[in-house]
């Protein structure tokens, strides 16, 4: 016997089988569904014709099951019951009792201020939810989510790809760090020629030598010497610390050493544009309850940062 299709068949007819099969009457099937008696008796009709069998049959004030009724039911039931389950198991996320893992395409510098936030709040609220951190190039981003290879991605994305969506977490700006005592700090007003003579080093993963310091300066006509440059910005303030070299960095980045008196901050005596960091993620995720308890968990983060 072949496979029925079933995009030939309304699966409500199901539902009302179901249905008759508890209330055993037209009536209290109808007001159980919100249908008029009339459907219900069309149901009643298409599920006949549709199982070749008149499945319930008027016998006092009751519809009771024919024999055929009786031996389909319980696989209608079953499959009804699964699709409920899953439909549910779509709709429901707990984060209190999931063991999902995330995957969020992330910079060391992201990684650096949102992470430790983000895994002590989970650790109260989500205590077996596990994340795997990546690095990702921005061409790729759009790729990397669509395929579902990660979640979430952390960065700057002046021109998002297409299917994605994006949230704004928090400004960013640059500050210049110095180590301690450094001659910089005595200064009583650092111009922009004190400050392009300084010895400089440079974050930077396109493996070129000139930052967006190095375009303002040149509206001065001034050129720094760049005497190391690194795509590992977390390098920075060991070397800064430890150096006459100074550098440009994200704000957030320095607290922690300044804290613990390694490094010196100074502001930059240039005119420098802040930059927003944002959350990216597929539009085919953007419903998913589990997606969306991430993204609303990293907002409430940022917000504290």
């Amino acid at each position: 016997m072949g496979l029925i299709d079933l995009s030939a068949i309304d699966l409500n007819l199901l539902v009302a089988f179901e249905v008759l099969f508890e209330e055993k009457s037209v009536t209290g099937a109808a007001q159980r569904l919100y249908l008029g008696q009339p459907a219900m008796s069309a149901a009643l009709a298409r599920l006949r014709i549709l199982f070749q069998d008149e499945l319930f049959i008027r016998i006092g004030r009751e519809m009771q099951p024919t024999a055929k009724a009786l031996e389909i039911s319980p696989g209608i039931r079953d499959a009804l019951q699964k699709i409920r389950q899953t439909l549910a198991a779509s709709q429901i996320f707990d984060p209190a009792t999931s063991k999902n893992t995330f995957t969020i395409g992330s910079s060391d510098y992201t990684s650096y201020v949102v992470m430790p936030k983000l895994l002590e709040l989970c650790s109260q609220i989500a205590p077996s939810i596990n994340f795997r951190l990546i690095g990702f190039a921005k061409d790729c981003v759009g790729e990397l989510l669509e395929q579902r290879e990660i979640d979430i991605a952390l960065g700057v994305f002046q021109n998002p790809p297409r299917q994605t969506m994006q949230m704004p977490l928090f400004p960013e700006h640059f500050i210049g760090i110095c180590r301690r005592e450094h001659p910089i700090i005595t200064q009583d007003a650092i111009t922009p020629e004190i400050f392009a003579n300084l010895l400089h080093a440079l974050f930077t993963i396109r493996r070129d030598e000139v930052g967006e310091i190095d375009q303002v300066l040149a509206q001065y006509n001034l050129q720094r010497r760049i005497v190391l440059t690194t795509p590992h910005l977390l390098v920075l303030p060991a070397i800064i610390s430890s150096s006459d070299l100074v550098a440009a960095v994200p704000s957030r980045l320095v607290k922690p050493f300044v804290d613990h008196g390694t490094l010196e901050i100074f502001e930059i005596p240039l005119q420098t544009q802040p930059w927003m960091i944002s959350m990216l993620w597929s539009k085919l995720t953007e419903q998913d309850p589990a997606n969306l308890w991430l993204r609303q968990l990293l907002k409430s983060v940022c917000e504290k940062i």
